[in-house]
């Protein structure tokens, strides 16, 4: 639940908790007032991509604030009708996922995804896959949403591994500027394996996101679900884990956050104590196994 941006951009840090942390809180609670100053009325749009790939399929759905309002709260009422058998704000927090906000004067455009499962109280799980586009400007010093496309699929597994490569590289992976002559994410005989190479919490400049094991281990395993995801995995997907970490004593912190990521049978996982670059605490590689 931490914000990665604060102490390092005033402005994502407020574009974060509005997207983020105000909007999960209010939809848990289904109280509109909380978050209706965070929308600018007048020209607002929201097209809803159905989760399709075809542009064709999207509709707008949303041709004003209050039809959108209408669905939010309808939306809200039946999340919060299922009985669910986990904390549902920190199962949100966890599926979701937002790092990339970039700004340009007083417009905004902001990637928020959803990857994830999260847990019902009959032991089944509902999966979370896909992403938004929000549009936000600065009116009166506040940081305000103006429209959105959302409601896209996240990512889609290939169907046609016969004809790909043994070894491959996915197309959408991609890694931060300061990475080394390596892959970040490799399929291995397509349709089988996928490999990530070691993720921390490092943002796509190769700057080191959070200070204490927490904050990294979230924004790492953030790394983590959009690595697989660039596969057509999720973490579901994950059988084998080793995990680099700085000092053995912030073991059981990280672990309360790990534990959070996986289902059970959770993957078989490897530990080691081992100095790590600039002021990384802990860094993790994973192997996942396609559906």
């Amino acid at each position: 639940m931490n914000n990665p941006f604060t102490g390092i951009d005033k402005n994502k840090e407020d574009i974060w908790n509005m997207v983020v942390k105000r909007d999960i809180e209010a939809f848990v609670n289904q109280d509109w007032q909380m978050v209706e100053n965070d929308f600018h009325e007048e020209g607002f749009m929201g097209i809803d991509g159905g989760k399709s790939q075809s542009i064709d399929q999207w509709k707008l759905s949303f041709p004003n604030l209050e039809s959108y309002k209408t669905s939010w709260l309808q939306q809200a009422k039946e999340f919060h009708e299922t009985a669910w058998g986990e904390d549902v704000t920190e199962a949100l927090h966890r599926v979701t996922i937002l790092q990339d906000i970039e700004i340009i004067d007083d417009a905004a455009l902001l990637h928020k995804k959803f990857v994830g499962d999260i847990k019902k109280a009959d032991g089944s799980y509902v999966e979370t896959n896909w992403q938004t586009l929000y549009r936000c400007r600065k009116i009166d010093g506040e940081w305000k949403m103006v429209g959105f496309t959302g409601y896209l699929p996240f990512f889609s597994v290939n169907s046609t591994p016969e004809l790909q490569a043994a070894k491959q590289m996915p197309a959408h992976a991609g890694q931060h500027v300061t990475a080394g002559p390596y892959s970040p994410v490799l399929e291995v005989n397509p349709g089988k394996l996928v490999v990530i190479s070691g993720q921390a919490a490092i943002d796509k400049l190769g700057n080191v996101i959070g200070n204490t094991i927490e904050e990294q281990t979230v924004y790492m395993m953030d790394n983590c679900s959009m690595q697989l995801a660039s596969a057509g995995c999720t973490l579901n997907d994950v059988f084998k884990v080793n995990v680099f970490i700085k000092d053995l004593a912030d073991w059981p912190r990280f672990n309360a956050v790990y534990k959070n990521y996986f289902k059970d049978p959770k993957p078989v996982r490897t530990a080691v104590q081992t100095g790590l670059l600039m002021n990384l605490v802990v860094e993790i590689e994973m192997w996942a196994a396609k559906k």
